[in-house]
Formats: structure tokens, sequence, C-alpha cells
């Protein structure tokens, strides 16, 4: 495959690109949709509360309790995708609750899920990133609940791997802390720019990890779900604002490709 030659071109290093222009293409190799018509869920999260779901066709009826609750029953749009064979995650962008996205990610073996949910804030706060999350470990309504619960990991601690969303986007991302990850555009509109930036990391299953990060300098957050066993491969979605400044909902997905480990010899990072 021929690469065009400005995928290549250096990123003017005092421009950044607002967050839709980098986005827009990155889901060329994700992994495809998948219908939840007919079905519901419902979700008990680990903090008392509840999210209860009704897939129709492309349309999801949900209400829940808690710091998700809803003022009676909200319908909104979905993506689904089956990332494993028992393994589904779901994504929220809200029409009816402007600048928030929920995520929810479930195992139709264990009956075991997590909830993240990304919200940009109303105002920007000096060294804060413009949009946050919250997250929650879960069980479903649909069976017996077995193995671990999803939780905070630190097993990616040290990786270094590229991620490949299309012909035309092309990053590393090195993992540096509980906290913290670093990145670079190898290739696309980016190219050049980087930065380090806050991340949570919560294992769900034998290599299959949540992955999030918060940008400081454009006002964006992803969701992401990496299978690091034999498929190599991830599925995610970014919420932010555009270069009109309107809440964006975007999706994303893409190839993995594992480059390198450091493992540290005595103290370890936070």
């Amino acid at each position: 495959m021929t690469t065009p030659d400005a995928d290549l071109s250096a990123a003017d290093p005092n421009e950044w690109r607002s967050y839709d222009e980098f986005a827009a293409g990155i889901d060329a190799f994700r992994l495809p949709s998948t219908g939840l018509d007919g079905r519901s869920l419902s979700l008990a999260l680990e903090d008392g509360s509840q999210l209860d779901l009704a897939f129709s066709a492309d349309t999801v009826r949900w209400s829940a309790t808690g710091d998700l609750a809803t003022d009676g029953e909200s319908a909104d749009p979905y993506d689904a995708v089956r990332v494993r064979e028992d393994v589904v995650f779901v994504n929220l962008p809200l029409r009816s609750r402007e600048r928030e996205a929920i995520t929810i990610v479930y195992s139709e073996t264990t009956h075991r899920a997590l909830v993240a949910r990304s919200l940009i804030a109303e105002e920007a706060v000096e060294g804060e990133p413009r949009v946050g999350q919250t997250f929650w470990s879960a069980i479903t309504d649909r069976g017996e609940v077995s193995g671990e619960a999803p939780g905070p990991s630190r097993d990616l601690i040290g990786a270094r791997n590229l991620y490949r969303y299309s012909p035309h986007h092309l990053y590393e991302h090195v993992y540096i802390s509980s906290q913290r990850y670093a990145w670079q555009c190898v290739q696309g509109v980016q190219r050049g720019h980087g930065d380090m930036d806050l991340s949570t990391v919560w294992r769900f299953a034998d290599g299959l990890y949540l992955f999030c990060f918060r940008e400081f300098r454009i006002p964006v957050a992803s969701v992401w779900l990496h299978d690091l066993g034999y498929r190599l491969m991830t599925t995610g979605v970014f919420l932010g604002l555009n270069g009109e400044g309107r809440a964006e909902h975007s999706r994303a997905g893409g190839h993995i490709y594992p480059i390198g480990t450091v493992r540290y010899p005595d103290a370890q990072p936070v």
C-alpha cells in the first residue's frame, strides 16, 4: 500500500489540530458493529446504584440511579461491538444529556461488567483536562456471576505499543505509570506531535484491558478496550469539543502491535 507523502510530513509544532481533525477516519480498521435489538440488560454498580437498558435496532431506552441518575427514562443512540465471542463493548453517545457519554463493557460468560462515564466540564480549569471520567465495576442480571471483578491494573506499566487505526493513523503509546501515558503520532495529521496525559487502566479479563486517557492540551478523552490476547485489536470511542467548540462523539479502533516492554528493577512507578 502506498502512503501519501502528506501522511509523513511533520505537523507544525505550534499548530495543534482540533479533536475532529485528528479523529477523522480513525475508525477505518475498527471491528464491525453488532446489533442488540430486542435485548435488555440491568447492571448493579459497585456503589449500589442501578443502570437499566433496553435496546432496539439503533436506540437504547435507559434509566439509572446514583451518579448516572435519570429523570424517568431516556432514549439515546448506541453502538455495540462484540470484541470477543462473549464480551460486548457498548457506547452511548448521549443526546439526552449534552457533553456526556456512557460506555459499558460486559461479559456474557462471567456476567461481570464495567461502566465508564465521560463528561466535558462546562468551563476549562487551568492544569486539568477538560473532559473527566468516572469508573464503576458492575454485575449484570443475565446469570450467575463468576471470576474477578474488573478493577484498576498496573499490568501495562512499561509496555510500548503501536496502534494502527487506518492507513493514515499510526500512534505510539508508552504506559508510564498507573496515572499517565505518553503518546506520539507516527503517521497522520498530528505527525510529530506528542504529550504525556492522564490515563486509567482497568483489567476486565485475561488479556483484556480498559484504557482511557484525558488530554491536557486538547479538550478530548477516550475509552478503549484493548485485546492484548491473540487478537491484538482495540475498540474505542472519543468525546471532545470540535474546532467549533461543540461536543462531538467519534468511534475508533484498529490493530495493536506490541514493540517492547520495560521492567523496573527496584522502585516502581506510582
